[in-house]
């Protein structure tokens, strides 16, 4: 069993899926437009799926759950987002071998690069 994708209702629909397109480096797979909007992002292998759905009603998420990307080099990975001005989380190393550190998407949402 694999997880196949995480949904996130929000009220910043472009704005979420620019987010996880430039700093996540996901693309669109699918979308649905209608009475409902529907964006599927995922990596080129097709995985790390998030499910994007327009809901203007939507509540910001909060920090009680974190998605989590992997990166090539946290410490060069967390210098361009604050570059970008998009406030990272101090570098957290909780033993020598782990590194990672946190930033919000639009949607409240901790996004965990490690």
């Amino acid at each position: 069993m694999k997880m196949e994708h995480v949904t996130i209702q929000t009220s910043k629909y472009e704005e979420s899926i620019n987010f996880y397109k430039a700093i996540c480096g996901l693309e669109i797979q699918r979308q649905f437009e209608g009475d409902i909007n529907i964006t599927f992002l995922a990596n080129a292998a097709g995985e790390t799926c998030i499910e994007l759905i327009e809901n203007a009603h939507a509540k910001p998420v909060g920090d009680s759950i974190s998605v989590g990307f992997h990166v090539e080099d946290v410490i060069s990975y967390h210098k361009a987002l604050e570059a970008k001005d998009l406030h990272p989380t101090p570098i957290i190393s909780p033993n020598p071998a782990t590194k990672f550190f946190f930033v919000e998407d639009p949607n409240g949402l901790n996004i965990q690069f490690i």
